[in-house]
C-alpha cells in the first residue's frame, strides 16, 4: 500500500512522505489566495473553493480566516454556512451533507496518535529517516444534513454526528451522536431529542 492509500485506511501512515508535502504546498497556496480576498468577492472565492476541495454544492459560504491540511479530503453539501476562524484537519475524510451551520472557531480533526508512549513514538527514528519523529493515523468525520454545530466545538477523529442534530458551543464530541438530539460537554453527551424524535 501506498501512504495515502494507509491514511485513508486508517493504518499508521508516514504524515512526511512527499504525497502528503505536496498536497501541504498547494493548499497553503490556495488558502493563502482566499483569505485574501474581500468579502464581496464571491466568485473569485468560490473558484478557489473549487480547486481546494474535493466536492462543494450549492449556496455554500466559508468565512474567512479558513484554515485546513489538504482541502481535498473535504466534502460539502447544498446549502452549508462556515463560519470564521474554522480549522479542518482533513487527512482523512470530512464529509459534512446539506442545510449545515457550522459556527466560528469550530475544529474537525482526523488525524491522532496512539496513546501508548511506546507506540506513538517511533523508537527507531533518527533525524535524517525523513520520516516524522512519531506514529500518525486518520479517521473520516461525518456531519449529517441539517446539523448546527455550535462555536468553538472540537470534534475528534472518527466521530460522526447524527442529521438535524445540534452540538452546543464548547463541546468536545470524542464518539458519534445519534441524529435529532442536542448534545453538549466535554465530553459531548446527549442532553435531550428533537426534531419529534423518541428517547
Amino acid at each position: 500500500m501506498t501512504e495515502l492509500e494507509k491514511c485513508l485506511a486508517g493504518q499508521i501512515y508516514d504524515c512526511h512522505d512527499t504525497v502528503f508535502l505536496e498536497f501541504k504546498r498547494t493548499t497553503r497556496g490556495l488558502l493563502a489566495r482566499y483569505n485574501a480576498l474581500a468579502y464581496e468577492q464571491k466568485a473569485e472565492k468560490r473558484a478557489v473553493l473549487e480547486q481546494l476541495f474535493e466536492h462543494i454544492g450549492t449556496n455554500v459560504s466559508v468565512a474567512q480566516p479558513f484554515i485546513c491540511d489538504y482541502g481535498r479530503n473535504i466534502r460539502i453539501g447544498n446549502n452549508v454556512s462556515i463560519n470564521m476562524n474554522c480549522t479542518f484537519v482533513d487527512c482523512n475524510t470530512i464529509t459534512i451533507g446539506d442545510n449545515v451551520l457550522i459556527a466560528s472557531n469550530v475544529q474537525i480533526y482526523t488525524a491522532a496518535h496512539p496513546v501508548e508512549y511506546a507506540e506513538r513514538v517511533r523508537q527507531d527514528w533518527n533525524p535524517d529517516s525523513g520520516q516524522y519523529f512519531c506514529n500518525t493515523f486518520a479517521k473520516p468525520v461525518t456531519i449529517g444534513s441539517g446539523c448546527w454545530i455550535g462555536g468553538g466545538v472540537v470534534i475528534l477523529p472518527g466521530v460522526s454526528v447524527g442529521e438535524r442534530t445540534v452540538i452546543g458551543a464548547g463541546s468536545v464530541v470524542t464518539k458519534n451522536v445519534p441524529a435529532d438530539c442536542v448534545a453538549a460537554g466535554n465530553p459531548c453527551r446527549v442532553i435531550r431529542t428533537i426534531n419529534g424524535a423518541e428517547k
